[in-house]
This record gives C-alpha cells, structure tokens and sequence, in this order.
C-alpha cells in the first residue's frame, strides 16, 4: 500500500489522502466514526477505480487514521470541514460522495453545503444526527460528561473504544438533519442491513423523507449486518457507485 499524500488544512494540521485520477466525477469516500480510509469498503472501491479508470478520493479526517491532530478535538462540523477544504484543494469538479455510517452523516452535510457540484450520494448504513438517537447517555456517563468533557464506550469494530466527548455531543446537535428539509436535489441511494445493530434500519427511511430530492432510492439487505462488508454487499455498492455515474 503506497503512502498517503498530505493537504494542510490551514492551520498546521495535515490531512491524509490517497487521489487517484481518472475520468467522469470524483468519488469520495467518507469513512465511518474512528474508522479510517483503509476499510474494505474504501479498499474495494480504490480497486474499482483503478480497474474502471474512475477518479477516486479516499481521506481520513484530522485526528483519524494518518491524519494529524487529535481525535478528542474532532466534532462533525470539524470534519465536515475537513472534507469541503480537501475536495477544493484536490478535487475541484463534480463530486459523488459515499459515506460510511457517521461518513453518511458528513456527506449529507457536504452536499448542502456544495449544492450542483455533488451529483450523487450513496449512504452505507448512514447515520446522521446518531449523537442525538444512538447514544442515550446514562446517568453516570451524563457525570462523567460534565466532570472530564468525554466518555468511553467498549467498541465490537476496533482495537479500542469508542470516544465521545462534550464538544462533539454539542456539535452534533447544531448538526442534526432529520426531521427537517435537507436541501440536496442530486440522486441519493442509502444501503442499509436489516440485522444493523448499529444503526436501525429505520434511519434509511427518515433520510429518504428528508432529503429535498426526488431521485431517492433505499435498498435493505434482510440479513445484512453494519459494516455491509460481505462479497454481496461490495458488489451491491460498486454497482450502485457505478450507476450513479453513467446516469448524471
């Protein structure tokens, strides 16, 4: 695996990403929460690219992966932010975005904030608005909260646990989207697993109805778990990539 290429954001800060050029719209993909862009999913679609001759941009967020900072000090619009200075820089042109989980959560808002040069948007077990619905603070974490400014959580997808601070839980509600129009009129599919644990499959439906577009396509996988990682689940995705971009 060839080393990661460097942006500094602005402010001493560098970004890790891998471009690879090609032809048509720039694929980018938007890892998941603590995850990186080294997953199978980014993997998979950097081979589609090389073998299709598609342009592809797969980046880690500052304090995730190969990126530098530290992952207590990234909020979702921090994040999101992190993603709209890396496609200006690197990726001038149109976009089709696809996010992973908390990556689905950061598509959505890049593609409100870049309007007609995103012309599609693939979700994976999307989950926006997820510090709102997914964390249900107990108690003693609400104190552990107040008293040190971040929690931890054992995580069943990574070597450590999950991290969660204040500043991220507050970002996150100035952050949220459902419920409310979110203005993107490019076409969306949202894949999801049915056996999700993470994410209920039901968000897929609220994501739908939210979203201004009328070019809206939600796939469920019945046995289909988070990570959507399965030979199936792959090929579902690239065939979905690849469709969005013969049709724009």
């Amino acid at each position: 695996m060839t080393s990661p290429d460097f942006f500094d954001r602005g402010d001493g800060i560098r970004l890790a990403y891998h471009h690879r050029p090609g032809t048509d719209a720039t694929v980018v993909f938007l890892p998941g929460y603590m995850s990186d862009m080294t997953g199978s999913k980014a993997l998979a679609l950097d081979a589609w690219a090389a073998t299709n001759g598609r342009t592809l941009l797969r980046l880690d967020y500052s304090g995730c992966g190969a990126s530098e900072g530290r992952f207590e000090d990234g909020t979702i619009s921090r994040w999101r932010d992190d993603v709209l200075a890396l496609v200006d820089a690197v990726a001038p042109g149109p976009l089709l975005l696809v996010g992973s989980s908390m990556g689905g959560w950061v598509a959505l808002l890049v593609a409100q904030a870049l309007g007609d040069r995103v012309v599609g948007l693939v979700g994976i077990a999307a989950a926006p608005d997820f510090t709102d619905w997914g964390l249900a603070l107990t108690d003693a974490e609400r104190v552990a909260l107040a008293a040190h400014g971040r929690i931890e959580r054992p995580s069943d997808y990574g070597d450590g646990p999950y991290i969660y601070t204040r500043a991220l839980i507050e970002d996150g509600q100035r952050q949220r989207l459902l419920g409310r129009p979110v203005a993107i009129d490019a076409p969306v599919r949202l894949l999801h697993g049915q056996g999700d644990d993470a994410v209920p499959w039901q968000i897929g439906l609220d994501i739908a109805a939210a979203v201004r577009s009328s070019d809206v396509q939600v796939t469920f996988i019945k046995d289909g778990d988070h990570r959507l990682s399965r030979p199936a689940d792959i090929d579902l995705l690239l065939a979905t990539v690849a469709g969005l971009l013969e049709s724009h």
